[in-house]
């Protein structure tokens, strides 16, 4: 169960949707003043270089986040937030770093926010742990903790929030197949301990039967708490040369996985507008091939 390690995924084209998700929420819940609880429930090892061997093996971030800088086309405004917020991690305008969901919520941090980041591989776990130490010598934030432990039973502890405002973002490497039921499970206790929360979960959509039965059963659970709901997908489509297609059957390129999406439970209001008016700019810089598409749907919230 710990052979997963993001490093070799940074900067993909998942992490773009995910990321581009998780910044427009957290823009729309830091307009108001009160503070807010974060927790990332799988945080990996925080983030990541770009110039070191994981990455280049498997050189996804060159069809991600290095795709995306590189558009000729201006980027709509939340895209252009994305952009600015990777930039920050490389100065010199090189592109090496990229930041993973916990030195994105870390930089965003207001002083009545808490940061709660959940990270059970051994290896990552130090890793992030390295990276903490080296946000709060920087810049000290009292309000950030790290839990070596599962984030999914972690999370129980934490919900209701004393401020009763809270972000947060699950998502697993879907590497054991229970994690799907896990994750269902998990949102369905997050929402009767506290049903006013934002939840953003990641999926990948891959040949599994609990793949594309996830958000389905994400909707059921929004609908039965009377919850509005989000759900938003990226396929980038099949590389069309034979050389990444040989590549991606071993493994090693970005068409081993070609679509993600995320499903968000109490979404703010202007986030279906948001991602509608970027993911196509975001599909024009990224897109690999045929069956590349984008989509958004979502769904009121019921007494």
């Amino acid at each position: 169960m710990f052979s997963y390690r993001h490093a070799f995924h940074a900067g993909n084209h998942a992490d773009v949707l995910k990321h581009l998700t998780l910044l427009a929420a957290l823009q729309h819940l830091q307009h108001k003043e009160g503070g807010l609880l974060l927790v990332d429930t799988h945080a990996g090892a925080g983030q990541y270089r770009l110039d070191h061997d994981a990455a280049r093996i498997s050189g996804e971030a060159a069809w991600g986040i290095a795709a995306l800088a590189a558009a000729p086309a201006p980027p709509p405004p939340l895209a252009r937030a994305y952009l600015d917020a990777v930039a920050a991690f490389n100065p010199d305008g090189v592109l090496r770093h990229y930041p993973g969901s916990p030195a994105l919520l870390a930089t965003r941090l207001r002083p009545q926010d808490r940061l709660a980041l959940f990270e059970w591989h051994p290896t990552d776990g130090r890793l992030l742990d390295r990276a903490v130490r080296a946000w709060l010598q920087r810049e000290p934030r009292p309000a950030i903790t790290l839990r070596r432990d599962d984030g999914f039973a972690g999370l129980r502890a934490l919900l209701p929030p004393p401020t009763r405002r809270a972000l947060v973002l699950i998502d697993p490497s879907y590497e054991l197949k229970r994690d799907y039921a896990t994750v269902v499970a998990c949102v369905g206790e997050a929402l009767h301990r506290f049903a006013q929360g934002c939840y953003l979960v990641w999926y990948p959509l891959v040949g599994r039967e609990q793949a594309h039965a996830l958000p389905k059963r994400l909707r059921a659970l929004a609908v039965h708490h009377g919850r509005a709901w989000l759900q938003a997908e990226l396929n980038v489509g099949t590389p069309a040369d034979a050389a990444a297609k040989a590549a991606a059957a071993r493994g090693r390129a970005i068409g081993t996985l070609r679509a993600s999406g995320v499903f968000v439970i109490n979404p703010p209001y202007t986030l279906a507008e948001q991602l509608r008016e970027t993911l196509p700019w975001v599909l024009g810089a990224l897109r690999r091939g045929p069956a590349a598409a984008w989509k958004v749907d979502a769904g009121e919230a019921r007494p």
